[in-house]
């Protein structure tokens, strides 16, 4: 679980850096623990400087080679809970894929706009997590970075490394961003990626609605 922890944070530390630098002026307050937003699927408050706050979930993928997106449709099936993908009230969600030093932004209402009407077009993939004595299985969608871009105006990405965004391909501007090469729905996922409230008292969600 200490892994698993360590990858939440540093994935909220490279969410709230592009944040604050992407908006000098702007601040972000950490609400991974207040139960007021947990439900939200909501981990942190950007507030812009013009006063405009935005809600942005956060989403750390350790996985190696992965050039695909796991989105929670389910975050625990033995208790038949929807995943944050579904309930979320955020703005933005921020997937950054640690081992590749790459963050990508993703308007979330556009993104679950698009997916759900295709929810059935994608391999559903189980992950098991334990937490002590506790085992609970994760179900989600396993879906192309590129199938997003093309699908979703909007989406962009940033090497950790570098500081302008680079849009994605499949939008105005692309710039060199390795599409999925030879990836197949098929593919065994690994681990999903881990939500930036890890560790964290369980969310209190409404009841699981069908994605088709």
């Amino acid at each position: 679980m200490r892994g698993v922890q360590g990858a939440a944070d540093r994935a909220v530390q490279h969410a709230r850096a592009w944040l604050l630098e992407t908006e000098p002026g702007s601040r972000v307050h950490d609400v991974q623990l207040d139960p007021r937003f947990q439900h939200r699927g909501v981990d942190l408050l950007w507030e812009l400087p013009s006063g405009e706050v935005r809600g942005i979930e956060v989403k750390g993928d350790r996985n190696a080679t992965r050039r695909r997106y796991f989105f929670e449709l389910v975050s625990n099936l033995e208790k038949d809970t929807p995943g944050c993908f579904l309930y979320s009230g955020a703005d933005l969600m921020v997937y950054v894929f640690l081992t590749q030093g790459e963050l990508h932004v993703l308007p979330l209402p556009r993104v679950r706009e698009w997916f759900i009407p295709r929810a059935k077009d994608y391999a559903l993939k189980h992950a098991f997590t334990q937490t002590g004595a506790i085992r609970y299985t994760t179900v989600g969608a396993v879906v192309p970075v590129r199938d997003v871009a093309e699908g979703v105006p909007g989406v962009s990405a940033v090497k950790l490394k570098r500081a302008a965004p680079v849009e994605l391909p499949g939008t105005p501007a692309a710039q060199a961003v390795t599409p999925d090469t030879g990836a197949s729905n098929d593919t065994p996922a690994a681990a999903p990626p881990v939500p930036a409230d890890a560790g964290a008292p369980p969310r209190r969600s409404p009841r699981r609605t069908g994605t088709g």
